[in-house]
This record gives C-alpha cells, sequence and structure tokens, in this order.
C-alpha cells in the first residue's frame, strides 16, 4: 500500500538550488509552499534558540523555558483571579501550585525517561537542557504532588481540577512555540503552505526515517516540507481554553471541567500525535496517543455517569456554595476588603488635599482603622476568623466520626440481631421435642 508521504514526493519535490539555500542557512525555518510568490516565510526566518545570554557568567535563557515561563505566569493570573469566584482560597492554593510545578518536572521527566528508546537514561535525568520532558507526565505528577497538598489544606480538589485545566491550556499553547524555537515536535512531509523545513527537519528526518518506516509503514522525505505540529497544537488549546472559560459558570458539577480539559486536549493530541515522527513507544505503540484515548473515553464516561447522579438527586452544589468554602475564604476576604478599604480612604484624602478641603475627618478614621488600634482590632477579628475555621473542620471531623461510629453500631446490632433469630430458629425444633 503506497503511503501517503510517497504520493507527496512523487506529485511534488523541491529545487536542488532550494534543498541547497537551506542546507546554507542552518539558522533559518523555511515555508517552501507557502505563496506563488516570494515572500519572507518562503525566504525563510531566522531562529535562535537562545533568548538571551546573562553576561559576565555567559548563562544562556533560551527561548523553550522563557516561553514556559510565560505561559505559567499567565495561568497563575487567570487561576489566582478564578479561585475565589469558585470557593477556594488563594493563600492556601500557593503552595499546591509550587508543589505542583516541582511535580510537574518531575514527572514530565521521568515519564520520558521511561518510555524513550534513545538512550536517555535515569543517569541522565537531571540533565534536562539537552530536552527531554513528556507533557503527559508533567500533567500527572503536577496532579499527583499539588493534590496532596491541596487535601492537606483543606481545598476541594475537584474544584481545584476545574481551575487547572483552562490553566494547563494556556500554559500549554504558549509553551508549545519553544518546540518552534527549538526545531523540534514536528510531523511528517506535508505540501500544505504552513510546511516548515530547516536544516535540522533535514538532518532529523534522515536519520530517523529507515526506523519510523519500520514502525509505520510509511516513508518519509527529509527533502520536503514537514507538518508543524507544535502550531496544531497551540491553536488547539487556545480553542479549548475559549470554551472551557465560557462554559465555567454553566458547570454542573465540581470536576466537570477538567474532565472537559482532558477529553479536549485528549482528542487533539491523538491526532496530532499521528503526525509526530518523534514519538515515544510502546512496543509499536504510540505511548501518548494511547493515553490520549483513554483520556478522551474516561472523560466522556465519567462526564455521563456524573450528571447522571446529578440529575437523579435533583440539584446540583458546587463548592463555593458549601459552609466549608466559606469559612475557608472568610479570612481572606478580610484582607481583601481591609487592602480595598485602606485604597479608597487614601483616595479620597489625597483628592481632599487637592481641592483644598478639611481632612481631618478623613485622617481621623485612617488612623482609626488603619493606626496601632486598628491593627490590633484586624488581628484580633483575623485570629477569630482562624479559630472558627478550625473549630469547623473539628466538628465536622467528630460528627463525620459520630456518622462513622453510628453505622457501625447499627451494622453490630444488625448482626446480634440476625444472631438472635439464628438460635431462636434452632432452639425451636428442641421446643417441640
Amino acid at each position: 500500500m503506497t503511503s501517503l508521504n510517497g504520493f507527496l514526493m512523487l506529485a511534488k519535490e523541491l529545487s536542488e538550488e532550494t534543498i541547497k539555500t537551506i542546507k546554507d542557512n542552518p539558522d533559518k525555518t523555511f515555508f517552501p509552499f507557502f505563496g506563488n510568490s516570494d515572500n519572507i516565510f518562503k525566504s525563510g526566518i531566522t531562529i535562535d534558540r537562545v533568548f538571551f545570554t546573562i553576561p559576565g557568567i555567559n548563562f544562556k535563557v533560551y527561548w523553550y523555558g522563557f516561553l514556559i515561563a510565560i505561559g505559567i505566569l499567565l495561568a497563575l493570573f487567570y487561576g489566582y483571579r478564578k479561585m475565589p469566584k469558585i470557593g477556594l482560597n488563594p493563600d492556601k492554593m500557593s503552595d499546591a501550585i509550587i508543589g505542583g510545578l516541582i511535580g510537574a518536572i518531575f514527572g514530565a521527566r521521568l515519564y520520558y525517561v521511561v518510555f524513550n528508546d534513545v538512550g536517555v537514561g535515569f543517569k541522565d535525568f537531571f540533565n534536562t537542557r539537552s530536552g527531554g520532558l513528556a507533557i503527559y507526565g508533567g500533567l500527572i505528577g503536577a496532579i499527583l504532588v499539588g493534590g496532596i497538598i491541596v487535601k492537606a489544606h483543606k481545598q476541594s480538589l475537584m474544584t481545584t481540577l476545574d481551575i487547572c485545566g483552562p490553566c494547563f491550556l494556556i500554559g500549554q499553547c504558549i509553551g508549545r512555540w519553544g518546540n518552534f524555537f527549538n526545531q523540534e515536535a514536528f510531523g511528517t512531509n506535508t505540501t500544505l503552505p504552513w510546511g516548515m523545513m530547516s536544516q535540522t527537519t533535514i538532518s532529523y528526518i534522515a536519520g530517523v526515517s529507515d526506523d519510523y518506516a519500520i514502525r509505520t509503514g510509511d516513508m518519509l522525505n527529509c527533502y520536503l516540507p514537514v507538518h508543524p505540529c507544535f502550531l496544531y497544537e497551540s491553536l488547539w488549546c487556545l480553542i479549548g481554553f475559549v470554551i472551557l472559560h465560557i462554559y465555567f459558570d454553566h458547570r454542573k458539577f465540581d470536576g466537570e471541567v477538567f474532565l472537559f480539559y482532558i477529553g479536549w486536549y485528549g482528542l487533539g493530541r491523538f491526532f496530532i500525535e499521528g503526525l509526530r515522527t518523534d514519538s515515544l513507544y510502546l512496543g509499536n505503540i504510540r505511548v501518548s496517543q494511547l493515553v490520549a484515548g483513554t483520556c478522551v473515553l474516561a472523560s466522556i464516561i465519567l462526564v455521563i455517569v456524573f450528571r447522571g447522579m446529578v440529575k437523579r438527586s435533583g440539584e446540583s452544589k458546587l463548592y463555593y456554595q458549601t459552609e466549608s468554602s466559606a469559612v475557608q475564604l472568610a479570612a481572606y476576604n478580610l484582607d481583601i476588603e481591609r487592602a480595598e478599604e485602606k485604597r479608597s480612604l487614601k483616595k479620597q484624602i489625597s483628592k481632599a488635599k487637592s481641592e483644598g478641603k478639611d481632612i481631618s475627618a478623613l485622617q481621623a478614621e485612617y488612623d482609626s482603622k488603619f493606626g496601632e488600634e486598628g491593627v490590633k482590632e484586624y488581628r484580633r477579628k483575623l485570629e477569630e476568623l482562624k479559630e472558627a475555621e478550625k473549630k469547623f473542620f473539628a466538628d465536622k471531623k467528630s460528627s463525620a466520626s459520630e456518622i462513622s461510629d453510628k453505622e457501625a453500631d447499627e451494622e453490630y446490632n444488625n448482626i446480634l440481631s440476625d444472631s438472635d433469630e439464628q438460635d431462636v430458629q434452632m432452639k425451636e425444633p428442641d421446643e417441640e421435642e
């Protein structure tokens, strides 16, 4: 059976002059089939992996790391603004975020080391600057470590996962462009206008073409452009973020948005991974395709099951509507309200001064609320709220323990009752005798 790439190789070839130009400009990326006339894409875009070098120590900051950092910062900005609205305390979530980031790095590297077959072993585990991070491993590591910390802080894990979904998509959308600067994570041959080509793609395809043909039965041509898989995934994540952001306030249960995330990302990754030439394999199965397909099926099943449960119960109570959330947010809201009131009074005082008005009353109010006595009162209220939070969870734990003990007693009594009935039945024949 002739492969699609085989048809491409027969249908369209690049001139020797074009190939020579690409080889002579290793720092440029070309889009040979972009448009019918000369343009910046056809003539090549200069790409440098290094974003900047710190003078003196000659430390290089790569575009890949810089873009991942930008993605994380934007995701944090979005997440922190969203947290109080859905009942999460941003102050307590900070520990989970830090732990999640550490877990993501370890998970991404471990996943890559376990499933790669290019000679990277556990001895190279910490040599991440040479590449080798897998997104699914990062997600698993972030959720495991971050989730443990979330539960330790008595926050809702399902609600936390809901906010993680859009945040992950932000980070992935931006971070994927690091693959462009690294000239990696590209796909098979294509003659589409956005097919890209560089000295890196030529060298890489030439090196893996034989092994790829054995694994897939598909032929590769190092002298044809390749699919920019990073671009496909970046756009897919952007669309997913917009959809989840719009749907967020309409979710039916805590955790639904996260299930939509793993389903949406898994669906896109399943097909995009099929184009990749650098996949991690388990035998002849692409690991990421297997994981992606499993995620899609699992998310569909779980959404159907949980929606059915919500429908049968007749109501959907989200975490931000619970007393647990209100108690945990009380101290945080006090800080926010106090900061807002302080800014407002300062603004009023400044305005009154500029207009030449008497500010004694405003200044007295400011001193009473934010002076020494005001700080003492604020700390007293804060301590009361924290004590109320501790008492709430202590009572909740005690109540749960009592319910558990009560259920155990009822079960024990039922067993005794069943035993008594059996004794009576056994004695009945003796009484007849």
